[in-house]
């Protein structure tokens, strides 16, 4: 039986700098990824919750129909299709499946499933799919579906997920260190 991923999308599969050209544009910023040290924007940037809250509902779309890829998933996650079932989980609303659908094709990324629950807590899901292994971005995502669970979970380093973190989740640069994880993972099950 094939394994199966469970795999966030934003900041994990596309760049975890692409809300920024859309945030420096809007706002008349000029932040770098390395300005963002939480995952929570507005304790990082002096801009009222609500009004951000109220733009970034605006602009989710194009934010989204837009996002670069991260260097390497493409490649990374096209390898695994024929190996793996790809379950992607996402916090993004269900209102957005249209344009993450039309993104994935762009990108000519396969998938076996996409899951947009709009919400962080996405152990409930992860289980229901029953996945082995999850790769994430955000800090508390990670460390929750990996103590719920019981299962490995990749986390994409970012500066805004550097907190500690328990074994069993496991800091990688990029998508190239995440598949020699899964190489390694694959042959010490087997």
């Amino acid at each position: 039986m094939k394994k199966r991923f469970g795999i966030d999308i934003d900041g994990t599969v596309t760049s975890p700098d692409a809300l920024l050209p859309f945030i420096n544009k809007e706002y008349q910023l000029n932040l770098t990824l390395d300005d963002i040290t939480e995952y929570e924007l507005t304790n990082v940037i002096d801009i009222p919750a609500d009004e951000f809250y109220e733009w970034f509902i605006k602009t989710e779309p194009v934010i989204y129909a837009q996002s670069p890829l991260a260097v390497g998933a493409k490649e990374v996650l096209n390898k695994w299709k024929e190996e793996f079932e790809l379950y992607f989980i996402s916090a993004r609303s269900s209102n957005l499946l249209e344009v993450t659908n039309t993104w994935f094709n762009q990108n000519d990324i396969k998938y076996h499933h996409i899951e947009l629950i709009g919400s962080h807590h996405k152990v409930e899901t992860a289980k229901k799919y029953n996945v082995d292994v999850f790769f994430e971005d955000k800090h508390d995502n990670a460390v929750m579906i990996h103590e719920e669970l019981g299962i490995p979970v990749i986390l994409f380093d970012t500066p805004y997920n550097r907190d500690p973190i328990p074994e069993g989740v496991i800091r990688v640069k990029n998508w190239s260190e995440a598949d020699a994880w899964i190489n390694n993972w694959v042959k010490i099950k087997s």
